[in-house]
């Protein structure tokens, strides 16, 4: 069957440099860095103290004070991104097209905050203390369920996890149910507020994370000699989809096309790239082949680029691999150097930068990125966001267990 073509109308965004898409554009054109010391949570005995916080965000200023108190931190911050990306997409839901408008938003740890509270709670205080909203506050799919009540969408209503690709996975799946006429218009992205003592604690102990506790801002360095790990960060980045024709029908403003979409595993190890990134090949090549684009078309690649050792080399490998010469040519960058690893709301994040980036043909800088690894010799544009035509730009995002997707944005004639 003819696949029907998907376009992006509406952009919603909380991330560690900002609330909303006007503050985080400006921010992350303007190379600012939201890593700093951890407050959420007393961390002078561990051996990580920095993250990518989301400051100044009071969730009774965006969500009824009682809805807030039953939501988890990462719920609060995918209602305030989503309803952002609605407003911002001017969709009216009426009785004649709830059915056909869904929400597919995950989250790769979920409402971990209100797990470790819980627990705490009930060996202190007895099991007779648990909340009754303890599940409906800390389930992963909640996220979008809490979505669809507030705002009417009746249509498919779903949420992955799958580690650090679940923003990309939703983008891409959501796509996918437009494409096939299960939905006309679908919210998606992916969220995240894991800034908690066990989740730090477990990412520190297994050595993923930079202990630059003395430097936070400059602890996420993509592709330099000396990066140590990634910096943890939170918050959300859901986007508005809509099927083509349903978009012009309404008048709607169109950012851009979803072009393609692809993953990959690698059937390698729980944590480390395969060798020579060759799992992040394949998901770029499938992407590639899903959306009919050939590689020379492609002008800029938001980065997964989270400042490890080993997924900062295997993907510029994979990159130089997929792309030949052209990989030489076009522009490379990693917004993770402002704010952290926002794990399963990456995708969702950096889909929502990749979309500006064409919208506004300015491709973000990769800061932090001093001294480059010899081995690392792409244009990961390291001095300051650049003026430049983006037909198409590319956005990648690989987890634990070796899970991977890409999605391929198109500027929209």
């Amino acid at each position: 069957m003819n696949h029907r073509r998907v376009v992006v109308t509406g952009l919603g965004i909380i991330s560690p440099i900002g609330l909303g898409v006007e503050e985080n554009w400006a921010n992350v054109t303007a190379g600012k860095s939201g890593i700093g010391n951890l407050s959420l949570f007393d961390a002078s005995n561990f051996p990580v103290r920095i993250a990518g916080e989301v400051n100044d965000f009071n969730p009774s200023d965006h969500l009824p004070e009682k809805d807030a108190r039953h939501m988890d931190r990462f719920i609060q911050f995918s209602m305030v991104a989503g309803s952002e990306a609605i407003k911002d997409a001017n969709l009216e839901v009426t009785e004649e097209n709830a059915d056909m408008i869904g929400v597919y938003i995950g989250a790769g740890i979920g409402g971990v905050t209100t797990i470790e509270a819980t627990t705490i709670k009930s060996y202190e205080r007895g099991v007779r203390r648990i909340s009754p909203f303890y599940i409906p506050m800390s389930i992963i799919n909640m996220a979008a369920g809490n979505l669809s009540i507030k705002h009417g969408f009746k249509g498919p209503n779903l949420a992955v996890t799958t580690a650090c690709s679940t923003g990309t996975h939703a983008i891409g799946d959501a796509a996918r149910l437009i494409n096939f006429g299960d939905a006309d218009v679908m919210i998606a992205g992916g969220t995240e507020a894991a800034l908690t003592p066990t989740s730090v604690g477990g990412f520190a102990n297994a050595k993923a994370l930079s202990r630059r506790n003395d430097d936070p801002q400059a602890a996420s360095r993509p592709w330099d000699l000396g990066r140590d790990g990634f910096v943890m960060g939170e918050g959300a980045g859901v986007v508005v989809l809509e099927e083509l024709e349903f978009a012009k029908k309404r008048g709607a403003r169109i950012y851009a096309e979803l072009k393609g979409f692809g993953l990959s595993g690698d059937a390698y190890h729980m944590t480390s790239p395969s060798p020579g990134g060759c799992g992040a090949k394949r998901c770029m090549m499938n992407a590639l082949r899903n959306g009919e684009v050939n590689i020379d078309e492609v002008d800029y690649i938001n980065a997964h680029g989270t400042s490890t050792p080993l997924g900062d080399l295997a993907e510029t490998i994979a990159v130089k691999e997929l792309f030949g010469n052209h990989a030489y040519e076009l522009a490379m960058s990693s917004s993770k150097s402002m704010i952290g690893h926002l794990l399963g709301a990456a995708g969702g994040v950096e889909a929502v930068f990749s979309i500006l980036a064409i919208h506004h043909q300015v491709a973000p800088p990769t800061i932090n990125l001093d001294d480059p690894d010899p081995e690392c010799d792409l244009d990961y544009i390291p001095d300051g966001a650049r003026e430049m035509k983006i037909r198409t730009a590319l956005s990648n995002s690989f987890g634990f267990g070796g899970t991977n997707g890409t999605v391929i944005f198109r500027k929209f004639n």
